[in-house]
C-alpha cells in the first residue's frame, strides 16, 4: 500500500468558489476541514474543494465495481458524509470495508435527487491522499446494533459506536458546562489527590493501593528459583566471620606488615557482607509481611496505608480557608460490592466549598449547586 499513497500535497482549500458567500474553514494544526462544518454548510457549499479524513462507517460498490459510495465519519459529529470515489483513483475493495481509515480530496456537489435522498451535500473524490486498510474478516465492530457488554472486549475500539462516542461528547458537554459555571462565579479549580491516606469522613469502602503484592509475589518465586539458606548455612557463615576477625587480631597483634593486615581486613569484609546476605535471606517468609499479626506497611511504597479516593472534599476544604471559593471536580472510587445499574466503581463528582457564605444566600443559590452535583 506504501507505493500507493501519495504524499500529500499543499494545494487544497484555497479554492473558494464563494457560493452564497459560504465558504469552510480548514481544521487548525491540519489541511483537512471537519464534516461537521461541511454538513452544517449544506448545500449552499457546492463547487469547493476539500480535503477530508476519517473512518468509513459503512461502504458499497455500485455501477459493477466501477465507483464507490463511503459513508465518512471523522468524529467531529454524529452524522457521516457520503464520499463517492472512482474506481479509476483506488483499488475499491480496499476503501468499502467498515474501519477503513481514509483521507481524500474532493469537490462538494449536491447529490443527484432520488428516493431517499438523507444529505444535501456530498463529496466527489478527485485523489486519494491516503488509506489506512483493515481486514474485513477480522475487524470486531459489524455494522449490526453491538451492546455495551461486547464493547468492553474491544474497548480500543468502542468509541467508534455510535453509543461510546455520544456518551463521549455529552461528557465533554458537561464536563464544559461545569466548570464555565464555577469559573463565571468566580471560584478556583482546586486538583486534589487521586491516592491519599484518608477515609474522608468514612464517605464509603475504599479501593486500597498498594506494592506490597507485587513485591511479595517476587519474594516468592525468588524463595522457589533459590531456597533460603537453613540454620546451618548461617552459623557456618558466622563462623568464617569469626575465623576472619581472629586472624586479623593475630596480625596486629604480631605487628605484621601493613599489607598483609589490609588484605586479611579486606577478607573480613567480604565474610561480613555474605552473612549479612545470608541472614537476611534466611528471613524471607512466604506471604505479606507481618508485625505482631497485623500487615507490616513500613516496606509498602507510601510506608502506610494508601487508598483510591472517595472524595476530594477533606482536602478542597484546606484550599476554601486560603482561596474562599474554590471547587474539585475529578474521579472519585467506591468499592462497594454491589453490582446493580445504581452503583459505580468510579465516577467523577463535583464538590464545591464556599468560604463566608451567608446561610439566605446559599438557600437562594442551592437549587444550582445541586444540579452540578453529577455523576458522569
Amino acid at each position: 500500500m506504501g507505493d500507493e499513497i501519495v504524499p500529500p500535497a499543499n494545494q487544497l482549500a484555497a479554492d473558494n468558489l464563494e457560493n452564497d458567500g459560504s465558504t469552510v474553514q480548514k481544521v487548525q494544526f491540519s489541511d483537512r476541514v471537519l464534516i461537521r462544518s461541511i454538513l452544517s454548510g449544506g448545500a449552499k457549499l457546492a463547487g469547493q474543494k476539500v480535503r477530508i479524513g476519517g473512518w468509513v462507517k459503512t461502504g458499497r460498490q455500485q455501477g459493477k465495481g466501477t465507483f464507490a459510495f463511503l459513508e465518512v465519519n471523522d468524529g467531529s459529529c454524529p452524522a457521516n458524509l457520503q464520499v463517492m470515489v472512482d474506481s479509476s483513483l483506488y483499488d475499491l475493495s480496499r476503501l468499502v470495508a467498515t474501519g477503513t481509515c481514509v483521507t481524500v480530496d474532493g469537490v462538494l456537489k449536491i447529490p443527484p435527487e432520488g428516493k431517499g435522498l438523507k444529505q444535501s451535500i456530498e463529496l466527489s473524490v478527485e485523489r486519494v491522499i491516503a488509506v489506512g486498510t483493515v481486514d474485513p474478516t477480522t475487524y470486531p465492530l459489524p455494522k449490526t446494533k453491538l451492546t455495551p457488554e461486547f464493547l468492553r472486549d474491544v474497548l480500543h475500539l468502542r468509541s467508534r459506536t455510535n453509543l461510546i462516542s455520544a456518551v463521549a461528547r455529552i461528557r465533554n458537554a458537561l464536563a464544559f458546562a461545569t466548570h464555565s459555571f464555577f469559573q463565571e462565579h468566580s471560584f478556583l479549580y482546586i486538583h486534589t489527590p487521586i491516592i491519599t491516606t484518608s477515609d474522608c469522613e468514612g464517605a464509603g469502602e475504599m479501593f486500597q493501593v498498594t506494592t506490597l503484592i507485587n513485591h511479595t509475589e517476587r519474594v516468592e518465586q525468588d524463595l522457589i528459583d533459590n531456597p533460603p539458606p537453613t540454620e546451618a548455612d548461617v552459623e557456618a557463615a558466622r563462623l568464617i566471620v569469626k575465623e576472619r576477625g581472629e586472624a586479623v587480631a593475630q596480625l596486629k597483634a604480631a605487628k605484621a606488615s601493613k599489607e598483609e593486615i589490609t588484605a586479611s581486613v579486606a577478607q573480613l569484609s567480604v565474610a561480613q557482607t555474605s552473612l549479612a546476605h545470608v541472614e537476611e535471606r534466611s528471613r524471607l517468609k512466604p506471604g505479606l509481611p507481618k508485625n505482631d499479626g497485623k500487615i507490616d506497611y513500613s516496606n509498602d511504597f507510601f510506608g502506610r496505608q494508601a487508598f483510591l479516593t472517595v472524595s476530594g472534599q477533606l482536602q478542597v476544604e484546606t484550599y476554601a480557608c486560603a482561596l474562599s471559593s474554590v471547587y474539585t471536580f475529578g474521579p472519585t472510587f467506591r468499592a462497594e460490592n454491589s453490582h446493580t445499574s445504581r452503583h459505580l466503581a468510579e465516577f467523577w463528582m463535583v464538590e464545591p466549598e464556599i468560604a463566608f457564605a451567608d446561610i439566605h444566600v446559599m438557600n437562594i443559590e442551592i437549587r444550582f449547586f445541586g444540579f452540578f452535583f453529577i455523576v458522569i
